[in-house]
C-alpha cells in the first residue's frame, strides 16, 4: 500500500507525541532533492498526518538551508492538502507577548538567493499571494488556541529575515516602525510554495522574544532566550494543533485550492 496523509504538519520532532499509536517512517524522493528528514506517518483523531521536522530530527539545518522545495513537494506527494506548520518568532510590538501565538494572515519577504518557485517555466506561472495564509485554518487555529487558555492574537505579519543572525537594533526599529508584528525566519518559501501547489496552509508564530528588544525593557535576544520558552510554547501548540486537527472539516472550504486556476499564461 502506497504511504498517505491528509494533513502535514511542519514543526520540530516533538510534536510526533500526538500521534494515536504505532509511527512510521519513511524516506521520499522528490524531483527537488531530499525533504529535510525523514517523515513521519501517525493518525491523530483518526486523521492520517505526515510529521516533518523543518530543520531535521537534529536541528541540524539552519534556516537558509532548508530545502523547503523538496519539503512542500514531499508532503503533497504523499496527499496532504492541508499544512500546519508552528514555528518560533521574536516580536515586533508591545501588545504581543512571549508566550502567547499569533496567527499570520501577512507576510514580508527581505530573504535573499532561496529556491522560492516550482515554475521555472517554459509557461510563465504567477500565483496570487495576496492573501497568503488559508482563511479557514487561520480561523479554526485561533479558536484551537482560544479553547486550551492560550493567549493568540487572530491576525498579524511576519517579516522574514535570512538569518541565521539575528535582526540589527536598526533593523528590528524598522521592522516595528512599519507596523509590522513578528519576525522570524523560515515561512518564505514555504507559504508561496504551498500555495503554488494549491495546498492550504496555516502559521502559528510562538512567540519567544521581544527580537533586539526596542519595543520592552528587555536585553537584546539570544539563542538562550529563545530555548527558555521553546519548551511551553511546544508543549502549547501542540495543545492547539490536536485540537485543531480534531476541528477540521472533511472537505476545504476555502480558496486555496483554485489557486492555479488563472495563474499560468496559456
Amino acid at each position: 500500500m502506497t504511504p498517505s496523509a491528509e494533513i502535514g504538519v511542519i514543526g520540530g520532532s516533538g510534536f510526533y507525541q500526538l500521534a494515536d499509536g504505532d509511527i512510521d517512517f519513511i524516506k521520499v524522493e522528490t524531483p527537488y532533492g531530499a525533504p529535510s528528514d525523514k517523515i513521519a506517518l501517525a493518525q491523530i483523531a483518526c486523521r492520517k498526518v505526515a510529521f516533518l521536522p523543518r530543520h531535521g530530527a537534529a536541528h541540524s539545518l539552519p534556516p537558509h538551508k532548508v530545502p523547503y522545495r523538496a519539503n512542500i513537494w514531499a508532503l503533497h506527494s504523499l496527499g496532504v492538502r492541508r499544512i500546519i506548520a508552528p514555528s518560533a518568532v521574536g516580536s515586533l510590538q508591545p501588545n504581543i507577548h512571549p508566550g502567547e501565538f499569533v496567527i499570520n494572515d501577512q507576510f514580508v519577504d527581505r530573504t535573499n538567493g532561496r529556491q522560492d518557485t516550482y515554475y521555472d517555466g517554459p509557461i510563465a506561472t504567477h500565483v496570487s499571494t495576496a492573501e497568503p495564509y488559508c482563511p479557514e485554518l487561520r480561523k479554526l487555529a485561533a479558536a484551537a488556541a482560544t479553547q486550551n487558555g492560550i493567549t493568540a492574537h487572530e491576525r498579524g505579519t511576519c517579516v522574514v529575515i535570512q538569518g541565521p543572525r539575528f535582526s540589527t537594533k536598526a533593523e528590528s526599529r524598522w521592522f516595528t516602525q512599519m507596523g509590522w508584528d513578528v519576525v522570524t525566519m523560515t515561512q518564505y518559501p514555504e507559504v508561496t510554495l504551498a500555495r503554488e501547489l494549491a495546498l492550504c496552509y496555516i502559521n502559528i508564530s510562538m512567540v519567544t522574544d521581544y527580537d533586539a528588544g526596542l519595543v520592552s525593557e528587555t536585553e537584546h535576544v539570544q539563542t538562550v532566550d529563545v530555548l527558555k520558552l521553546l519548551g511551553q510554547n511546544t508543549a502549547n501548540a501542540k495543545l492547539t494543533i490536536e485540537a485543531l486537527i480534531k476541528a477540521l472539516p472533511e472537505g476545504r472550504n476555502c480558496p486555496c485550492a483554485d489557486a492555479l486556476q488563472f495563474a499560468k499564461m496559456e
